[in-house]
């Protein structure tokens, strides 16, 4: 019998239909999983063996229409679970919940099985999965390439088949960088379709909760149980769907490593000859953008949540609280220059999407190994976020996907952007217009 780790969601939906599994069969079987690959530094909290079977059980009683009927999902540990513990990747910061995050709430009651808090860099503070007490995540194409992060361990509990949907979050890239490192999809809904009530903010005005799959039908799925107000998150706002349209924009000026840089090429080449229509942009006002959440003072924004912690006694990684000290070094004349500067670019991004529905980028400029990493910790992170970090500032919807490999067998992602509310239209996009890798081999 195929086991759950072979299946995404629409292939377990129809199993269950069929007879051919059970939840409760697909409980031991990720039990199993998780247990034969040993300390991985996939999680930081199982939910107990015995809690995952009375869930199974209690299914059985349950229609078996909901959208994630016995659905195994995991979450980042900076989302409340009901309790277990959320740690942020940081144990002196641990506390435990008696009430699920909004999002989390959506997936149970749409019938998922919450199997467990995943690693993730410190407080969503990176982009590269490697600052964690917990330890580092290898990504699953293994050599020590890095995960990603900050989503590191729902990154790679997706995409090593443990379960089929993992939440992330994304403020700046972490909820794509990891699903280009590890050949999944990545969906970073716009900003506040869905709640981010119950979640540790790392800068709550941008923080939005992503989702991994493995493939695009996945992602809409579980976006269209997650969507909708969330009356305990101030930041929540409606849909305002987009019209359809596969008219595409490539940016000039991209500071690429030269195999991804050829990789990114055939992907483009492909991908025209399959749109409405082509422009080219440039690709500076987008890395402006960017620059201005860690170089400019978006980064206040995670110390105003996290400056009595760190004031504290609480051990926080030298390089975490050395990112996040720096919100120190703006004033609120810095402030109110970035804001109106970030007024002017989002004026520019509107424009763009006038001419185009869709942008298409690479998600990240190079790839790293978790020794590269150590090296040179917050230059490299940065490098990882070039394509990326722009994207809430932007108030921009984002949906990353694999784009196969580069010809030295690393692996390759891009990210097709629009407007806010461009969802439905992105996932289109996505399946229409990028290339699956057996086409630009």
């Amino acid at each position: 019998m195929q086991t759950v780790t072979a299946l995404g969601v629409r292939a377990l939906r129809a199993a269950y239909r069929a007879g051919t599994l059970r939840p409760l069969t697909v409980v031991e079987d990720v039990l199993a999983h998780i247990a034969s690959r040993g300390d991985d530094a996939v999680w930081i909290s199982v939910t107990p063996a015995e809690v995952l079977r009375e869930r199974a059980a209690e299914l059985e009683g349950l229609d078996r229409a909901l959208p994630l009927w016995g659905i195994p999902v995991a979450v980042k540990d900076n989302i409340d679970v009901a309790g277990l513990p959320t740690t942020a990747a940081c144990p002196d910061f641990a506390y435990t919940p008696t009430a699920d995050a909004g999002a989390v709430r959506r997936l149970r009651e749409a019938g998922a099985i919450v199997v467990g808090k995943t690693n993730l860099d410190q407080f969503a503070t990176g982009l590269n999965g490697t600052r964690s007490p917990y330890g580092a995540p290898e990504s699953v194409y293994g050599g020590d390439l890095i995960s990603g992060g900050s989503s590191s361990g729902s990154a790679v509990a997706v995409a090593a088949g443990i379960v089929p949907v993992a939440l992330g979050t994304d403020t700046a890239g972490s909820g794509r960088v990891p699903a280009a490192l590890n050949g999944i999809v990545g969906l970073k809904p716009t900003r506040g379709l869905v709640g981010a009530s119950g979640v540790v903010p790392a800068c709550r005005s941008l923080d939005c909760v992503s989702v991994f799959t493995r493939d695009l039908a996945d992602a809409a799925t579980v976006l269209d149980v997650l969507a909708g107000p969330d009356p305990d998150d101030p930041w929540s706002r409606a849909d305002a769907p987009a019209a359809p349209g596969l008219r595409l924009a490539v940016p000039d000026g991209l500071e690429l490593d030269p195999a991804v840089e050829a990789r990114f090429a055939e992907v483009v080449e492909a991908a025209v000859t399959r749109a409405d229509g082509f422009v080219r942009c440039d690709a500076a006002p987008l890395r402006e953008a960017g620059d201005l959440l860690y170089g400019g003072p978006w980064v206040a924004e995670r110390l105003a949540h996290l400056e009595d912690f760190l004031a504290g006694d609480g051990a926080v990684l030298p390089v975490t609280r050395a990112v996040i000290a720096r919100g120190a070094d703006f004033s609120a004349v810095d402030t109110f220059r970035a804001i109106y500067r970030l007024q002017e670019l989002k004026a520019w991004a509107a424009r763009l999407f006038e001419t185009a529905d869709v942008l298409l980028l690479p998600t990240v400029p190079t790839t790293f190994t978790r020794a590269q990493l150590t090296e040179d910790p917050v230059g490299r992170n940065l490098v990882l976020g070039r394509y990326t970090q722009f994207t809430n500032l932007l108030d921009l919807a984002a949906v990353a996907v694999p784009a196969g490999f580069t010809a030295d067998g690393r692996p390759c992602g891009v990210t097709l952007f629009g407007p806010a509310f461009s969802e439905t239209r992105l996932l289109t996009a996505a399946a229409a217009l990028v290339p699956t890798p057996m086409e630009v081999a």
